[in-house]
């Protein structure tokens, strides 16, 4: 099997997909942390693409960053300063060469994330 990375983001507080949520994709390595891409939720909270296509997939650490409070804000969420949660930063390690999806569950006090299938 060919390994590549998903995720989905669920707005748990509406109960809905997480819809135009920015995400951020990093390789990290030792104390370098590096932007390989952005992408959007669409209407189902996923990627259009896959977040790392297996033509792309390297085992090692990597982190997504999602941007938790610019998608609470345009979505009605009463505004806080600072907001609770803004950034919501994932450091996750893929050891072989498999499927992995990196699901959250948000809402504006809390998330829950876990490997998915």
């Amino acid at each position: 099997m060919t390994g590549y990375l998903t995720t989905h983001v669920l707005d748990t507080a509406r109960g809905c997909p997480a819809a135009g949520l920015k995400i951020e994709l990093f390789r990290i390595d030792g104390a370098a942390r590096d932007l390989l891409k952005t992408l959007t939720t669409n209407a189902d909270g996923r990627t259009d693409v896959q977040i790392l296509p297996a033509d792309e997939f390297e085992t090692g650490t990597y982190e997504l960053v999602f941007h938790a409070g610019a998608y609470l804000d345009a979505n009605g969420t009463p505004p806080e300063s600072p907001r609770f949660l803004d950034l919501i930063p994932l450091r996750f390690g893929m050891s072989e060469q498999d499927h992995y999806h990196v699901p959250l569950l948000l809402s504006p006090f809390g998330y829950s994330t876990y490997r998915g299938s």
